[in-house]
């Protein structure tokens, strides 16, 4: 239990390696890095939560889903953990609480990966996906796979496992998240935000991505050093179209960039 209600924590890896945090986007869970993390345990303590409302998380105390609250929340759970330094790793809009989580606390990010994470509004390729209504919730597994099939590249199959995360997701939880996600991008565009936080930076974009230009990865390339990679044939979610790739990027970042962890609590109580 946190100040932010309880979250849950899945944690791989020696405890005593180097830690990644590895945060999902919007509307779904820590399940969506399943394909990557045995490419990451040989050599990282990885660490995912499920952010509050989301997966096996429940809604948050006072149900905001602010970027900077969620960012706290991740804060406090790695406090509770025992865990002094991480990678952030962020896919999609978990790209934005990794970037707050690092504005907010500068000793406890040594580093940040952002996969597909839009930079700026304008970078937003559209069309909006189809709306659910909150009245008819839960959505039908046909109305969750259509307002996920930008997620991956064209033909890609939504994972069974992610349809039924959403679906048990609460409406408010469902809308609030993404809402936030554009108020944090919309206050201020990531690639200004990462230049006033000074931290290693490494990007990765699919060229395939339907939600976000891909062109716009170089966006990033303002910040000071840092790094940016485009990988070919991959959609918005390379963390599971190409998760031996992505890994392959990200371990690469991480050797020069990681600190190792203090041993902590199993989990959160």
């Amino acid at each position: 239990m946190t100040p932010h209600g309880d979250l849950h924590v899945r944690r791989d890896g020696p405890r005593d390696a180097p830690a990644l945090l590895l945060i999902h986007g919007s509307a779904t869970s820590s399940r969506s890095w399943d394909a990557l993390v045995p490419f990451l345990t040989a050599s990282h303590h990885v660490v995912r939560i499920d952010l509050p409302g989301h997966g096996r998380s429940p809604e948050p105390v006072g149900r905001a889903y602010t970027t900077p609250t969620q960012a706290a929340a991740l804060g406090t759970a790695l406090d509770r953990l025992g865990v002094e330094h991480v990678v952030a790793v962020g896919h999609s809009s978990g790209g934005y609480a990794a970037t707050a989580l690092a504005e907010q606390r500068p000793g406890l990010v040594s580093a940040l990966v952002l996969i597909d994470t839009g930079p700026a509004m304008d970078a937003f390729t559209g069309p909006e996906p189809a709306p659910i209504d909150p009245a008819l919730w839960p959505p039908t597994d046909e109305q969750i796979r259509g307002f996920a099939s930008t997620g991956f590249r064209a033909g890609f199959q939504v994972p069974q496992e992610l349809v039924e995360e959403l679906r048990a997701m609460s409406p408010h939880a469902f809308t609030a998240s993404m809402r936030a996600s554009a108020a944090y991008l919309t206050e201020q565009a990531l690639p200004a935000r990462l230049t006033a936080v000074g931290k290693p930076l490494q990007v990765i974009f699919g060229d395939q991505d339907r939600r976000w230009r891909p062109a716009s990865a170089d966006d990033y390339r303002v910040v000071p050093g840092a790094r940016v990679a485009m990988l070919p044939g991959a959609g918005h979610t390379p963390i599971l179209e190409e998760p031996e790739r992505t890994a392959a990027l990200v371990l690469g970042f991480t050797r020069t960039h990681s600190e190792s962890s203090n041993k902590g609590l199993d989990a959160l109580s």
